[in-house]
């Protein structure tokens, strides 16, 4: 997923308040009420043409995210996150911005993204040898994501950032016909 401009400064922003020392929000928890947010949001056709059309006025967009926020129980910094959106006409941008919110979050915590494929689904001490090898590999705790792809017919693809770990047996087949097929 590319990441707007907008999209990562707004999550600089809302990471900036989250990050802070004395903040009363942790962002693990900024994160789960915003999405729940975003769930009610996308719930509702009704509900996205009120906060998207210019047609309703600022001022009663914020009452229907404020008496939302209540019912979801949204602390007062991601409440007014939301007020920021809406005032600045980004609330279609919610989705996009929680996820770049998480990495902004994840690197300036230590943490990498690791996006983990198997042919199989690995057992917990599986993720956990893993996670390990891919933490001595970037030289940072690792945030995994798991799929499964039986295409891959056996092993594992990691990717993390831009490089990509193939321990895969379809990625040794493949390896193997391109040298073959050099020698040739």
């Amino acid at each position: 997923m590319t990441l707007s401009a907008v999209a990562t400064r707004y999550a600089h922003a809302l990471a900036d308040v989250v990050t802070a020392s004395g903040s009363s929000l942790r962002a693990e928890d900024a994160v789960a009420q915003l999405r729940a947010f975003e769930a009610a949001l996308r719930s509702s056709l009704e509900l996205q043409n009120a906060l998207t059309t210019p047609a309703v006025p600022a001022s009663r967009k914020r009452a229907v995210v404020g008496k939302i926020a209540d019912v979801l129980e949204l602390s007062r910094i991601a409440r007014n996150f939301l007020f920021v959106l809406v005032d600045h006409r980004r609330i279609t941008s919610l989705t996009e911005i929680i996820h770049s919110f998480e990495l902004v979050v994840d690197e300036r915590l230590g943490f990498a993204r690791a996006e983990v494929t198997s042919a199989t689904e690995l057992t917990d001490p599986q993720r956990a040898a893993l996670s390990g090898q891919l933490e001595r590999l970037a030289s940072k705790r690792i945030r995994a994501r798991y799929a499964v792809d039986g295409a891959l017919i056996g092993g594992v693809v990691a990717r993390i950032g831009s490089t990509v770990y193939d321990g895969s047996v379809r990625g040794q087949l493949d390896s193997l016909e391109r040298r073959l097929g050099a020698e040739s």
